[in-house]
């Protein structure tokens, strides 16, 4: 198990060797720097505290502040999490890079879907539209809330217009194309939830694990 934080930069498209067109996202993967080691015996799993991306110090409070400090590392504006299996060889403020991954590894790349807004259900749950007839008046609208007199309301979970998107999302099982080392890139296969400039948390594949 092994993960990285990252901002993605966009999609383009790489050629396999056989001529084969595999469009890819681009993720910035780090550097990021180990802030803390959690242990079995301290802590009851093993684990790795990472940070990533640079912060003014002025915009930090204390007890971060004393934090980054104390892990020899500048100030930070992400932190996150990863489970490992082992915390043998790692040490507090090592810097670990794209190079974690290797093409051909499978990853799950969790991250905050673009937001939309307000949505009805046609674009929110996917429903069908009414009649587009002039004489209609049910075009786009959720339809019926329920039976009449029993149980006179509307039941829990029904597909109703709202806030649409900004929600954490993961994508299971994408395979990493290729890694710049050079550059700290990986080139990961199809989409990956969020906007340009987005933070991206990828991870080990789970059910590859598994």
């Amino acid at each position: 198990m092994k993960g990285i934080l990252g901002t993605k930069l966009g999609m383009t498209q790489v050629f396999t060797e056989t001529g084969a067109c595999v469009p890819v996202t681009v993720v910035q993967a780090g550097p990021v720097y180990v802030t803390q080691i959690k242990t079995v015996e301290k802590d009851g799993y093993n684990a790795l505290q990472v940070a990533f991306a640079d912060k003014k110090e002025s915009r930090v409070n204390k007890p971060l502040k004393g934090h980054f400090e104390k892990a020899g590392v500048s100030c930070k504006r992400h932190i996150a999490e990863f489970r490992v299996d082992s915390v043998e060889g790692f040490e507090l403020g090592q810097e670990i890079k794209a190079d974690v991954f290797a093409a051909g590894e499978k990853v799950d790349v969790s991250a905050t879907s673009k937001g939309k807004g307000f949505q009805g259900v046609i674009k929110r749950h996917g429903q069908s539209r009414g009649p587009e007839a002039h004489g209609s008046r049910y075009h786009r609208r959720p339809g019926s809330m329920g039976a009449c007199s029993s149980p006179s309301r509307v039941f829990k979970g029904k597909n109703l217009p709202g806030h649409m998107g900004s929600v954490s999302v993961t994508i299971q099982n994408l395979e990493v194309v290729k890694v710049d080392t050079e550059k700290n890139l990986l080139l990961i296969k199809g989409a990956v939830p969020g906007p340009k400039k987005g933070l991206v948390e990828i991870n080990t594949a789970v059910k590859a694990v598994r």
